[in-house]
C-alpha cells in the first residue's frame, strides 16, 4: 500500500485513492476459433487474497466509508446486510460529520488504520481520533476479495451488542442548597444521596437552570448495562436548586439515625409543610423515610383519637373512658402492654399511657361486622393521608384501607393493613400542632406548578384536644416523658411500637413536635417507642 495514502471525507474532500478498482464475474477473452472475442466465465479465485487485492479492497472500502457511500462500502464486505446499518449509524447516530482515514502498512491480510474524525452536536463539534484494523478475506461464493465485517472495524470497542450513539440525556451537574443557601452534598449528608439523585433527575434542567451533558457513548442492547463514554462532548451547565431542607436539622437527623442499623427520620415545619430533614440508616439506597410502608403502631392513635372526637364517641380529653387490661373484638382478644389497666380513666389518661383497649372498646358502636371506613375517612379528610402528595421526589403518602372484623380493631391501634413511614407520621404530628394539614414539600410547588394535596382543617375542638393529649404524653406518666425531657418549648408527642411477624422485637415508633417543628422516627426492632425512636426525634427537635 502506498505510504501516507489517505481516504476521506464525510462532508469534505476525497483526498487520495490509488488506482481504479473494478470487479466482475466475467471478462472478455479469446476463444481461439475465429479471432473474435466472446464472453466466457472467469474461474472463481480461491486461496488467500494477494497483496494487491488486499491493498485495492481495503483502500476502496475505507474511501467509501469516509465519503459516506455506505451502500457501496457495505458491498465491499462479506456481510453487507449487517455492515450497511452500522455504517449509516456512524454518521446518523454518532454524528460524525467528517472523517480522514489513514491506512497503515498491512500485516498479512490485516490492514491497520487511523481515523481522525469530527463529531458535531448541538453545542458545537469536537475531534475524535482512534485506531482500528480490518482483515481482507476471499468471498466464499464469488472469490472476490472482501473486508471481513465485524463491528470492531468501525471502532475497536464495538461489539455485536453495542452501538455508537450520541447521548444528550445525561443529567447535568447539580447543586442542591438548603433553605438558607447552604450546599447539600451526599458526602456531607449521606442520607440524602437518594433524595438528591431524585431532585437532580427531576429539576436538574429547566427548573434549576441546568443543561444536560452530551457525550459519544457505547450503548449496549443488553438490559441493565450502562452506557460507556467514548468522547465527552459538552459538560453541561450545573443546575442550582434551593430546597426546604435545613442543614442543621438534617445534620442532627443524620447523627441520630446513625446509631441504629435500620432507622429513618423526617422533620417538617407544621405551619408550612416544608420538609426540614430526611435521614435514614443505612445511608443511601432505598429512601425508607419517605417510601417505607410499615405498620405505625400506637402513633396511629393520633388519627384514631381524632376520629373518636369528631364522631362524638368521646367528648374531649377529660371524658371518662374504660381502659381494661384486655378487650375482645369479633372473637379476638387485645391487651395493653403487660396487661396494665387504668381505673376511672379519662381519655387523656388513656392517650398518654397508650391504652390499646380504650381505642378499641370505645369505638365498638361504629360496628365490628361491616366494612369499616371511618378511620380511613378521618385520615384522608383531615390529615391528607392517601391524597397523592407531590413532595418533589417520590414518596408514599400512607394507606388506611377499609377493614372488617378483627382487622378493624387492629387498625385503631396502628396494626392490621395500615402502612405509614416517618414522613407521614411527622405530617400527622404537624397537622395536630398546626390544626390543619399542609402537604409536605421538599421544593416549593411554585417551581414547577405542581398541584398540592389539600385537606379540611381539623375542627377546633378536635385540634385542641389532640394538642392537649400529646402535650400530656411528654409529662408525668406519659410514655414520651423521658424521651422528650430535653426538648424545650411547646411540645407534644405520641409513642408507638408495631409488632412484625417473624421479628422478636417490635419496631419502635415516635412522633412529636416542639414549637414549629414536627418530627417522626422509626427504628427497626427497636422495641418500645420511647426507647429508640423517641431519642431520635428529640435530637432532631433540639436542632431547631
Amino acid at each position: 500500500m502506498r505510504s501516507g495514502a489517505k481516504v476521506a471525507v464525510v462532508g469534505g474532500v476525497f483526498l487520495v485513492i490509488a488506482g481504479g478498482v473494478g470487479y466482475g464475474g466475467y471478462a472478455m477473452l479469446s476463444d481461439g476459433s475465429d479471432g473474435r472475442e466472446a464472453p466466457r466465465a472467469e474461474k472463481i479465485r480461491t486461496g488467500p487474497p494477494s497483496a494487491r487485492e488486499i491493498e485495492r479492497t481495503s483502500t476502496a472500502f475505507l474511501a467509501a466509508w469516509a465519503e459516506g457511500r455506505t451502500a457501496e462500502a457495505s458491498q465491499l464486505t462479506n456481510k453487507p446486510v449487517d455492515a450497511e446499518p452500522r455504517l449509516d449509524g456512524y454518521r446518523e447516530d454518532a454524528k460524525v460529520s467528517k472523517a480522514v482515514i489513514t491506512p497503515g502498512t498491512p500485516v498479512g491480510a490485516k490492514v491497520p488504520f487511523t481515523v481522525e474524525a469530527t463529531v458535531t452536536h448541538q453545542h458545537g463539534s469536537k475531534p475524535w481520533s482512534y485506531s482500528s484494523e480490518l482483515t481482507v478475506v476471499r468471498g466464499r461464493t464469488t472469490g472476490r476479495p472482501l473486508v471481513d465485517w465485524k463491528p470492531s472495524v468501525l471502532h475497536p470497542r464495538l461489539t455485536e451488542t453495542t452501538t455508537l450513539e450520541l447521548d444528550e440525556s445525561a443529567a447535568p451537574g447539580f447543586k442542591a442548597l438548603d433553605r438558607e443557601n447552604r450546599p447539600l452534598t451526599k458526602e456531607k449528608y449521606p442520607s440524602l444521596s437518594t433524595v438528591l439523585g431524585s431532585l437532580r433527575q427531576r429539576y436538574g434542567r429547566e427548573e434549576a437552570g441546568g443543561t444536560p451533558a452530551t457525550r459519544l457513548v457505547l450503548s449496549s442492547t443488553l438490559e441493565g448495562v450502562a452506557n460507556q463514554t467514548l468522547l465527552p462532548l459538552h459538560k453541561g451547565r450545573p443546575g442550582t436548586l434551593r430546597t426546604t431542607l435545613d442543614a442543621d436539622v438534617q445534620a442532627a437527623a443524620e447523627r441520630a439515625v446513625k446509631r441504629y442499623g435500620q432507622a429513618s427520620a423526617v422533620a417538617i415545619q407544621p405551619s408550612t409543610g416544608e420538609i426540614r430533614a430526611v435521614a435514614g440508616s443505612p445511608a443511601g439506597g432505598f429512601n425508607a423515610a419517605m417510601m417505607g410502608t410499615q405498620a405505625p403502631g400506637s402513633t396511629m392513635k393520633i388519627v384514631t383519637a381524632a376520629m373518636m372526637l369528631d364522631k362524638g364517641i368521646v367528648k374531649g380529653p377529660d371524658a371518662k373512658v374504660e381502659c381494661p387490661a384486655t378487650v375482645s373484638w369479633a372473637g379476638a382478644n387485645f391487651q395493653n402492654l403487660d396487661k396494665f389497666d387504668i381505673p376511672k380513666a379519662t381519655f387523656r389518661d388513656a392517650f398518654l399511657r397508650s391504652c390499646n383497649t380504650t381505642f378499641i372498646k370505645a369505638v365498638t358502636p361504629l360496628g365490628s361486622g361491616a366494612r369499616d371506613t371511618a378511620l380511613g375517612e378521618t385520615a384522608r379528610k383531615y390529615f391528607g393521608i392517601g391524597l397523592d402528595w407531590q413532595t418533589g421526589v417520590p414518596s408514599f403518602d400512607g394507606s388506611v384501607p377499609a377493614s372488617s372484623g378483627t382487622e378493624t380493631a387492629a387498625s385503631y391501634i396502628g396494626q392490621g393493613r395500615i402502612t405509614m413511614n416517618a414522613l407521614t407520621m411527622a405530617s400527622i404530628s404537624a397537622t395536630a400542632k398546626n390544626g390543619a394539614f399542609k402537604q409536605p414539600v421538599l421544593v416549593p410547588a411554585s417551581l414547577d406548578d405542581r398541584p398540592l394535596a389539600e385537606a379540611e382543617p381539623l375542627p377546633g375542638a378536635v385540634a385542641g384536644a389532640l394538642r392537649d393529649m400529646m402535650g400530656a404524653t411528654t409529662r408525668g406518666a406519659g410514655t414520651g416523658r423521658a424521651a422528650m425531657a430535653s426538648v424545650t418549648g411547646v411540645k407534644g408527642a405520641k409513642t408507638g411500637s408495631a409488632e412484625v411477624e417473624g421479628q422478636s422485637k417490635s419496631n419502635s415508633w415516635f412522633t412529636g413536635y416542639a414549637d414549629d417543628l414536627a418530627a417522626a422516627a422509626v427504628v427497626q426492632a427497636g422495641g418500645h417507642g420511647g426507647d429508640a425512636a423517641g431519642p431520635v426525634v428529640a435530637q432532631v427537635l433540639n436542632a431547631r
